[in-house]
């Protein structure tokens, strides 16, 4: 940071504010605290017909690997409808959102996924520029070794059971029952 964003000063420093403990940015000038916090990602998990939508990045970082639809919260939207965005402008599908199924925290990255289980009507997809491909797979046809983020991976195994040791799927976690 070079520059206050509430006064303009350039005179920014590096100190853990009084009552704190993380080093943080303060302005000599006005003493405000610039904090840094994570982002927010949501998106969903959306079933249809007892499978699972998978949307193949048309866009870097990770392009042509299979995501989970999901992007980052705008600050005027609530979790659930910016859910539901990122999977209308990702996929063009309209879903209906069930509960909460996963939070996942990449600390490395300051993001925090809220991913929530979701049913589709159809599988009418619309072309969108962030995706190259939008396909709904059965547990046992998800490309593992082609999975976009980490935090797909984790919710996706969890939305399925994934059992490690066995390799197996324990069931799914459908959104229908």
């Amino acid at each position: 940071m070079n520059y206050c964003s509430y006064c303009g000063s350039d005179k920014i420093v590096k100190e853990i504010p009084k009552n704190e403990d993380v080093l943080r940015s303060v302005c000599s000038n006005c003493k405000t605290i610039h904090y840094v916090n994570p982002n927010i990602i949501v998106g969903c998990i959306v079933e249809y017909d007892g499978k699972i939508l998978l949307a193949k990045r048309g866009i870097e970082p990770r392009m042509n690997y299979w995501n989970l639809p999901c992007g980052f919260l705008e600050m005027s939207e609530n979790v659930e409808d910016g859910a539901i965005r990122e999977v209308y402008e990702e996929t063009g599908l309209q879903v209906e959102i069930i509960k909460l199924q996963t939070v996942y925290n990449v600390v490395h990255s300051g993001q925090v996924y809220l991913i929530f289980s979701a049913t589709a009507d159809n599988s009418n997809f619309k072309e969108t520029f962030e995706t190259l491909e939008s396909k709904f797979f059965s547990p046992d046809e998800i490309p593992w070794d082609e999975i976009a983020f980490s935090a797909n991976t984790y919710a996706l195994k969890k939305y399925i059971n994934f059992d490690s040791k066995t390799k197996d799927f324990v069931h799914i976690g459908s959104t229908l029952n």
